[in-house]
């Protein structure tokens, strides 16, 4: 194990600025993981991170020891220990988990897609989501209902950020990822329905089917979407609400829509209030 304690160190300097700046992990194609639940996810799907960064107090943690003891038994391990100011500069959250993983940006070709996955397409299509929250809980929805892929328009947020990664929570190791996609095109070539989310629509979601190949198309937080991806949709839907709420927000309304189409493959009833 390497520690470090500097500033002027290299590798925290790299660390500092993977961490705050889009650019620079796009350069470096490199970007960070916190916590042991995503560098497991990563691990899973992709194999043995670049580096692992531990704090001093987190490697007595028990369950980051275990993280340790497995990544040491690999002969390409790396493992550098940080200060506990240092880690903490570089952490995301004001309690830090005590791990951190530098991993290399994977394309979407090298995702592995599991088999379930591989039949009735299933497909989604952001437009301009600025919230890393929000775009990190869409992609998790987006994993569990099963889609393969997930389309990304040059104006959302960063999608490998930390924020990202942690709303996700391993949701970019199971979808096959295409940044500053033209999501027109994608939608205008896309063998299936093409189902955008607008509250102006008058058909409900439940109104249409969803059981064949399927793209979703959800919009800004604000804004909506935009009219030249309307007009490349072949059906606007909205969801019905009541209680006076004019609209949901963008995560929780992509939620509703992915698993409304798990209930229609599965043949659900819906239930009768």
């Amino acid at each position: 194990m390497k520690v470090i304690i500097s500033r002027d160190n290299p590798f925290f300097k790299q660390l500092v600025k993977l961490e705050k700046s889009a650019r620079q992990r796009k350069t470096a194609g490199l970007t960070l993981l916190d916590g042991v639940h995503l560098i497991s996810a990563y691990q899973l799907a992709l194999g043995p991170p670049q580096s692992l960064i531990v704090s001093e107090s987190g490697c007595e943690n028990e369950e980051i020891k275990s993280l340790l003891a497995e990544q040491g038994a690999k002969a390409d391990a790396d493992v550098v220990v940080l200060s506990d100011v240092l880690f903490r500069e570089v952490s995301p959250v004001k309690t830090p988990t005590g791990i951190m993983a530098l991993v290399p940006i994977p394309s979407a070709a090298a995702i592995p897609i599991h088999k379930e996955r591989k039949g009735e397409s299933f497909r989604v299509l952001l437009e301009a989501i600025q919230d890393p929250g929000n775009l990190g809980s869409i992609l998790r929805s987006a994993a569990a209902a099963g889609a393969s892929d997930v389309y990304l328009s040059d104006s959302c947020a960063d999608v490998w950020s930390l924020k990202t990664l942690r709303a996700a929570m391993g949701a970019h190791f199971l979808l096959r990822i295409h940044e500053r996609s033209d999501l027109v095109a994608v939608a205008r070539t896309f063998n299936g329905k093409v189902i955008a989310t607008t509250l102006q629509a008058k058909m409900s979601l439940y109104q249409t089917q969803l059981t064949g190949p399927i793209a979703f198309v959800l919009g800004n937080e604000g804004m909506g979407l935009s009219g030249e991806l309307l007009q490349a949709s072949s059906e606007q839907i909205s969801i019905p609400m009541s209680g006076g709420t004019e609209s949901l927000n963008v995560a929780a309304a992509a939620a509703v829509c992915f698993f409304e189409r798990v209930r229609q493959r599965k043949k659900v009833p819906r239930p009768v209030f």
